[in-house]
């Protein structure tokens, strides 16, 4: 008997009876299409983009944050940020507004309003809404207690109209002014309220279908921003995780649990939810980089593999069910068998 042929028989069996387990998981998720690839539709960014969502009339728009450390050229002019706008039915992306503010996390309200999270290293540390029909801003969340915010980072809205987004500090020379990283609450009328500050270093936000969860990401790298540390001093990341926050009908928020503990890589960035309420993390762990989808208790129900990603937002319309990708210097898309969840529009 030659069992080398029969050893290599068994391995072709056994491969194929792995492929056929994959490809039956996969489908009874129902998350991804077999075949469904990964699609560039964008590579022009000057650092890194980020912040990806889309407009109630199908525009994409996403942040090009162009770090002082990484776009300044030889005379020290520095690029200031950027929004791009990305159509899908032309596949043309062009400039919505230059400088951004250093822009990072952008929403839109259910007004059609879009909202922007301009984050440090010579960015507005604020917290702006543009009125997409006249391009008028305002600026929503300016000071807290009378000091500016360390650097707003990412954006989530619920369907009481109050905007929520998270104040880290990663990156930029500007003093540290609030004592905490912490998660804040814009309500409708322009109170503003420091809500979280048990996460960590937070990042991503989103709120769940139902208004009863507040997911936070923490990624704590250890970092403060540029220059604010000697070159040879030693960092030491904390909480890297995907954290799980009752959300009350008033606003508050209170720890649930950790859904996912990424330690010792790093945690995710930003994050989305279909209308099922599954959770698409854009996962930024060098040896698993990726979109990985979770069940609201935190179950790994699929994976796609991106280079490393930095935040995720579905399309609108006939493009409910395809996620894009930010990752790298590029935007990326793919079509899922789930819809995105979107707030109820007040545009009629």
């Amino acid at each position: 008997m030659n069992w080398k042929s029969v050893f290599t028989m068994l391995g072709i069996l056994i491969a194929l009876l792995f492929s056929h387990a994959a490809v039956t998981s996969q489908e009874k998720n129902g998350i991804v299409p077999a075949g469904a690839k990964l699609e560039k539709v964008f590579d022009g960014g000057v650092v890194l983009t980020e912040g990806v969502a889309v407009a109630l009339d199908g525009m994409v728009y996403f942040s090009d944050i162009t770090f002082s450390h990484a776009s300044r050229d030889n005379k020290g002019v520095i690029e200031a940020g950027h929004i791009w706008k990305f159509n899908p039915k032309t596949r043309k992306t062009t400039i919505f507004r230059s400088p951004s503010g250093m822009s990072n996390g952008i929403k839109f309200d259910a007004a059609g309003n879009m909202i922007v999270a301009e984050g440090a290293d010579y960015g507005g540390r604020r917290v702006i809404r543009t009125d997409m029909k006249t391009g008028k801003s305002y600026i929503i969340a300016g000071l807290f207690e009378g000091r500016p915010f360390n650097s707003p980072n990412d954006i989530t809205i619920d369907e009481k109209g109050r905007i929520y987004f998270s104040d880290p500090r990663y990156l930029g020379h500007e003093p540290i002014d609030q004592p905490v990283q912490a998660v804040y609450r814009i309500d409708p009328d322009g109170s503003i309220h420091r809500i979280i500050t048990d996460a960590g270093k937070p990042n991503g936000v989103t709120v769940s279908p139902d208004q009863k969860s507040l997911y936070v990401v923490s990624n704590d790298n250890g970092t403060t921003g540029i220059g604010r540390l000697p070159k040879e001093a030693p960092v030491h990341k904390g909480r890297m995780a995907l954290l799980a926050y009752d959300l009350a009908g008033d606003g508050t928020a209170k720890f649930r649990k950790v859904l996912v503990d990424y330690a010792p890589q790093d945690g995710p960035d930003g994050l989305v939810c279909d209308a099922e309420g599954n959770l698409y993390v854009a996962v930024r762990d060098a040896t698993r980089p990726g979109i990985c989808v979770y069940s609201p208790a935190g179950k790994e129900l699929a994976y796609i593999k991106t280079e490393i990603p930095t935040n995720v937002g579905f399309g609108r319309g006939p493009e409910s069910k395809t996620l894009y990708i930010t990752a790298g210097k590029s935007l990326y898309r793919i079509g899922l068998n789930k819809e995105g969840y979107q707030l109820p529009t007040a545009v009629k």
